[in-house]
């Protein structure tokens, strides 16, 4: 099928190239002439595993192309995929400023009828806006617009991955037609009568993955709703967290127990500094605004964000009582990311760490996998080092504050060599204590038993 993108984000990019990957010719749009370049000269200007071969295979193979003219992708197409922005607005809903700008720009630019589909996350009822919209501002007559919504569940990390091989897919249409089509272009994954970019051969599909089908309401609902409740689930550890160190329990035994009841799961039931990057802080709040909205109190999320939200309070207030006086302290960061295996910095703990650090005068130096760059342009003069060694040397504390695996393996006796003074605070769990501490640490963590008590101010 011919199938357009537009919007040449994470969300668009990664399931861009996918399809392509999957047999379809696809042709991602966005008006960032400047990142279009940078994608026709073979730049990725993300960072997600397998991705950059994903493309690279499906443009050798000349089923991906790239264009900064969205007109050009709306009349090359059958189908069309709408994954642009829906950034928060200071009310917590989602702007959707520029979900209207592409439906109007496909109903201005079509000649021929095409299936419309939300991919980006919106708020319930927008599937009835944008079909409104195309209905307004059409311009050809005789032009028929179909419109459906087919939530995405990537994670970052492993997006290209959860693309090829999801355990399901959500499709909200209206009619048999759309969903007859929404099929036939997952289809390949669906049957896994594919050649997978990821593991080099034709893969079969996930036992449990199913191809649902529900109304366009339900379908928006339920992007927020999965969301929102995992960002329960965090909140709930971080808060079974707080009682373990309360009670001297070990939060990780707690958690470990607790997830083992299969109608709970493991999944999410970690203690740290909370949950970051673009998608669950912003997904949260605008169902909180929706259901507001509607006249119904989601008090239960509302505690879930607060609770989010004072992990980093306690964890600089641990920081303080360890260090007495921050001023003027070396303090290495391991981890600028909101999580491994990508350079996402939004709404990073750990950007937020190192801003109320600094406010304070420490003198920061920090090291990250893939998400340098990215923090340079928040924060310019912080000493920055691939090396994690490097932030380490001379520093009176370190602090994990993303979750690589990099940093497990890491020589801890030589950076304990290296550091004025030994104090590791973990804001990930990261770590083994008793290793930490037989190595001569200072070791804190979240819910577990310290090395050392923190002395009071």
């Amino acid at each position: 099928m011919r199938i357009s993108v537009i919007g040449c984000g994470y969300v668009g990019l990664v399931s861009g190239a996918c399809l392509a990957a999957i047999g379809h010719e696809v042709i991602c749009a966005d008006n960032d002439a400047s990142k279009i370049r940078k994608l026709n000269a073979g730049e990725i200007p993300i960072y997600e595993k397998h991705l950059d071969a994903v493309i690279r295979e499906a443009r050798q193979a000349r089923r991906l192309s790239f264009t900064s003219s969205v007109p050009e992708a709306v009349n090359f197409a059958d189908a069309i995929f709408i994954c642009v922005g829906t950034p928060p607005l200071e009310d917590g809903g989602a702007d959707l400023s520029a979900i209207e700008a592409v439906a109007r720009t496909i109903a201005a630019e079509a000649r021929t009828s095409k299936l419309v589909i939300e991919k980006s996350t919106v708020p319930v009822q927008t599937g009835g806006e944008v079909k409104r919209a195309l209905q307004v501002y059409g311009k050809n007559k005789g032009v028929k617009f179909t419109v459906a919504s087919n939530p995405e569940f990537l994670r970052e990390g492993t997006a290209v991955v959860d693309f090829l091989h999801p355990d399901r897919i959500v499709v909200g249409v209206e009619d048999s037609a759309a969903e007859s089509k929404l099929r036939e272009i997952y289809q390949p994954i669906l049957d896994g009568k594919f050649n997978c970019p990821v593991h080099g051969k034709s893969c079969p599909p996930l036992a449990s993955s199913q191809f649902i089908v529900t109304t366009m309401n339900s379908a928006e609902l339920i992007k927020h709703a999965s969301n929102s409740f995992l960002a329960l689930k965090i909140s709930y550890a971080n808060l079974i967290s707080d009682l373990c160190e309360k009670l001297g329990a070990n939060v990780e035994e707690v958690t470990r127990a607790i997830g083992m009841d299969p109608r709970i799961g493991p999944q999410f039931l970690r203690a740290g500094i909370g949950f970051g990057g673009f998608c669950l802080p912003k997904d949260v709040q605008a169902f909180i605004h929706l259901a507001d909205k509607a006249g119904v109190d989601f008090a239960m999320l509302k505690e879930a964000e607060r609770v989010n939200k004072r992990r980093i309070d306690a964890f600089i207030d641990r920081a303080r009582r360890a260090l007495w006086i921050i001023k003027d302290k070396k303090i290495g960061v391991l981890g600028l990311a909101f999580k491994a295996n990508t350079d996402d910095i939004r709404f990073s703990p750990a950007i937020e760490v190192i801003a109320r650090l600094r406010g304070e005068g420490a003198r920061i130096s920090a090291s990250d996998p893939e998400a340098i760059e990215r923090a340079k342009s928040v924060f310019p003069d912080v000493q920055y080092s691939a090396d994690p060694y490097e932030i380490a040397r001379g520093a009176e504390a370190v602090l994990i504050l993303t979750e690589w695996p990099e940093y497990v393996a890491l020589d801890w006796q030589r950076i304990h060599g290296s550091m004025l003074r030994p104090l590791l605070l973990d804001g990930r769990n990261l770590l083994d204590p008793a290793k930490m501490e037989s190595l001569g640490f200072e070791y804190y963590s979240f819910g577990r038993p310290d090395s050392a008590p923190v002395t009071a101010n």
